[in-house]
């Protein structure tokens, strides 16, 4: 176990969130990737995507594994001007790798569409490309101090 999973778990168990760590052999960078670790389907998952606005803040949105997130709907969603997707190195700086970011144990302001709300269990990121995380969506909510707000395309 490296040590991003080490510290999604320590967060998750601090914090008393009730959702379960997977460990795969194989990557799960992708939505493709990881429907095929757990032989499930992209419906199965959310993606937290990474946008910085002009103070520097972190603002996650989550979407379900087939949609896609947009800057539009959460610059209106926060009243604030458009942000612009992170770098790579913005988002470790807050945490975790690209390719592994969970959907909550890191300092931003999360965005949950609604449509991620209609699902049983969730997967996302564990903290590294081998890893996920299952969790329900109410669950998720109180992990990340999330809002439901619809910002997907």
């Amino acid at each position: 176990m490296n040590k991003y999973e080490e510290k999604l778990k320590a967060f998750m168990r601090d914090n008393a969130i009730n959702g379960e760590h997977l460990v795969f052999d194989k990557p799960c960078r992708s939505v493709e990737e990881a429907a095929e670790a757990i032989q499930g389907s992209p419906g199965d998952f959310i993606k937290s995507i990474c946008m910085v606005d002009t103070q520097d803040q972190m603002i996650v949105a989550i979407v379900k594994g087939e949609d896609r997130a947009s800057t539009s709907r959460v610059a209106k969603a926060l009243n604030i001007e458009r942000p612009r997707i992170a770098t790579p190195e913005e988002v470790l700086k807050k945490g975790y790798p690209v390719g592994g970011v969970p959907p909550f144990g890191f300092e931003a302001v999360f965005l949950i569409d609604p449509h991620v709300m209609e699902q049983d269990a969730v997967y996302g990121g564990g903290g590294s490309e081998h890893s996920l995380v299952k969790i329900a969506p109410e669950e998720l909510r109180k992990a990340n101090n999330g809002r439901i707000v619809r910002v997907r395309k």
